[in-house]
């Protein structure tokens, strides 16, 4: 089994300097490749790959811009590995990571798999509440890091791996800017094709956006996810419908106050605290824990609102998926 890490690139050459660092810094002997795709940048990294093909074996492309999915299938095409790990240019791995994969593979073989992410300590405040929010029992539910999932764990495109065989049979990912990554883990299963979930093999996720940029992100996330549903019928579950009940609710909550009604809000305050001190026992330091609810609060809006205007149109409009999120698809 040998290892081609693909990593679509679009202007971010300081990030896949930090990222290759951290590759190079493996404490891994076996053979493997580094598959780098400008997928149509403008600053390109090139100079910055330069300085590490002494120290990796590094397959360098360029492509016109077609989103990251497409980015990804254009890398594994040309890649010569039979394993193939993606990551995002924005993540920084462990010194164990490769092992630990290599490792679980053997023991448990599954033609894909998929990593946690978590926050690194040098980190900023902002960066480690975003990773709360996003990784929490509390918020998501643990979705995208749970042991419990076993074979049917849905990947993530940030830190994740699909064997050769396993991107011919399925054809990769689908040309679409968001989802593409549960849509490939529906394509999987529907092949028989089993996913696992490896603890161990977790990236530090750098995630480097605007509380705005964070709520697009989200809001995108929740609009994708009706559409997906719609695309792989009997794939829906009620959990999807957490973040749009939380702000419908809490809207409920507020027009309560002005009839002196103290219920809904005082439960909302309660899961607040829940959310702080948590944030705060994992994160040890207050300015974290009170951003981490501030996290939570814009990624629920994002994805709740995103979510609900995707149910509007395509129940309510009755439009195609494409109409519905046209953002989410390629032309």
């Amino acid at each position: 089994m040998r290892f081609s890490i693909v990593i679509p690139v679009y202007n971010r050459p300081q990030e896949i300097e930090e990222l290759l660092q951290s590759i190079v810094d493996q404490q891994f002997a076996i053979n493997f490749e580094v598959v780098i795709i400008e997928d149509g940048s403008k600053i390109m990294s090139e100079s910055v790959v330069d300085n590490f093909k002494k120290q990796l074996d590094i397959l360098y492309l360029s492509k016109e811009n077609s989103g990251p999915g497409d980015t990804r299938n254009f890398g594994m095409q040309r890649a010569s590995g039979d394993y193939f790990i993606i990551l995002d240019s924005d993540c920084i791995l462990p010194k164990m990571y490769l092992h630990e994969v290599y490792d679980a593979l053997n023991q448990s073989y599954t033609d894909a798999f998929g990593g946690a992410d978590s926050a690194h300590p040098l980190f900023s405040d902002q960066q480690k509440a975003i990773n709360y929010s996003m990784t929490s029992f509390l918020t998501t539910g643990g979705l995208r890091g749970s042991e419990k999932a076993g074979d049917k764990f849905q990947l993530r495109s940030f830190n994740m791996g699909i064997s050769k065989d396993a991107f011919l049979k399925t054809g990769g990912f689908s040309k679409q800017y968001y989802g593409e990554d549960i849509d490939l883990t529906f394509k999987l299963w529907k092949n028989d094709l089993k996913t696992q979930f490896i603890p161990a093999a977790f990236v530090y996720h750098k995630r480097r956006s605007t509380w705005e940029q964070f709520f697009k992100q989200t809001f995108n996330f929740g609009a994708a996810r009706p559409v997906l549903n719609k695309m792989h019928p009997n794939t829906a579950k009620i959990t999807f419908w957490f973040p749009s009940l939380f702000i419908i609710g809490f809207l409920i909550s507020l027009v309560g106050l002005c009839f002196n009604f103290k219920i809904g809000i005082a439960f909302y305050t309660i899961y607040f605290i829940l959310i702080f001190v948590d944030s705060l026992w994992k994160n040890k330091f207050v300015s974290v824990a009170i951003l981490s609810v501030y996290s939570s609060i814009v990624q629920f809006l994002g994805y709740g609102s995103g979510f609900l205007r995707s149910i509007y149109r395509l129940k309510i409009q009755n439009r195609s998926v494409e109409n519905t999120f046209p953002e989410m698809f390629v032309r």
